[in-house]
């Protein structure tokens, strides 16, 4: 585990350092899905706001699970006062380097991209249309996104974890050889291997990806929306599963279920019904954007 790069004055948190490598990830591969779709559109500057809006939906969804926490935890960052900004800010960012929800985050991140498609009407489409289109070009950029973000919550030991193993690629949540505590969820005991399940994720993730790229690559068209089903449904069987060897508490039927894997199965639901919605669509035959020559781009 290591939460911080430490680079003599400079501490870099491993977190938000993935969460950037991601976005990163996810803006070169949206990038060429859309100019292999024929898609005018500016992946940067959707990714920058699904990413942003996905960090504050995933945030609330998080905090808002427990709102006597919620509660108890600004009090405690306003509690300098106005006279002491800068105790209230650092206080602030303390308290929101922790705690983010999956769900909150896609939820939020898939209503931004929406609303993206319908300003960028990606192959002349407009309106709900345009909002469906954006969602299956950014399908697999989205895929690998979550894949390599995960990978911030396992270095920086945020409790994505698994449970106690002694699997020979078990890993120590340890900063360090010896230091446990900078874990924010301990394993048990703190010197247990535990499964590195967010390696699990990142691994799911790439494959999907890999699938979802080669079902849009234009051989065959798929349905207008079709590919977003594709999307909800196997990424939330992908979580339903990886759930079951990690820590999150069991909360539903019986003890046997997470609060995340209810989550998931509604995912996978919304993935089906939106597949068989949408299977005798129409579809958006890609015409790839035409290629700048090396003399044109020389002269501008």
């Amino acid at each position: 585990m290591y939460p911080y790069i430490n680079l003599g004055f400079a501490h870099i948190g491993t977190f938000g350092l993935m969460l950037w490598l991601a976005a990163v990830c996810g803006v070169l591969v949206l990038h060429k899905n859309l100019v292999r779709h024929g898609a005018d559109a500016d992946a940067i500057n959707i990714v920058t706001m699904v990413v942003l809006f996905g960090i504050i939906g995933a945030k609330l969804w998080h905090e808002l699970q427990d709102v006597t926490d919620l509660i108890g935890a600004w009090r405690e960052i306003l509690a300098p006062g106005l006279h002491h900004p800068s105790a209230v800010f650092f206080g602030f960012l303390h308290w929101f380097q922790a705690g983010f929800a999956w769900y909150g985050g896609l939820l939020a991140a898939i209503a931004m991209l929406m609303y993206q498609g319908i300003l960028s009407r990606p192959n002349g489409l407009t309106g709900a249309r345009a909002a469906v289109r954006m969602m299956d070009l950014a399908a697999p950029a989205a895929a690998v996104g979550y894949g390599v973000g995960r990978l911030g919550c396992l270095l920086s030991g945020d409790g994505d974890y698994g449970i106690n193993t002694t699997l020979p690629w078990g890993v120590h949540m340890a900063n360090g050889l010896t230091q446990y505590t900078r874990a924010l969820v301990l394993p048990n005991p703190p010197t247990a291997a535990v499964q590195p399940t967010p390696i699990y994720e990142l691994l799911f993730s790439l494959a999907l990806a890999w699938w979802l790229w080669r079902r849009g690559s234009g051989q065959k068209t798929l349905p207008l929306g079709f590919l977003t089903g594709e999307y909800l449904l196997l990424s939330g069987l992908g979580r339903f599963l990886v759930e079951f060897v990690r820590i999150n508490p069991k909360l539903y039927f019986h003890h046997t279920l997470s609060n995340a894997q209810m989550a998931a199965l509604g995912s996978m639901l919304c993935g089906v019904v939106m597949m068989i919605v949408t299977r005798q669509k129409n579809a958006v035959v890609p015409e790839p954007l035409p290629k700048v020559s090396k003399d044109i781009q020389a002269t501008t």
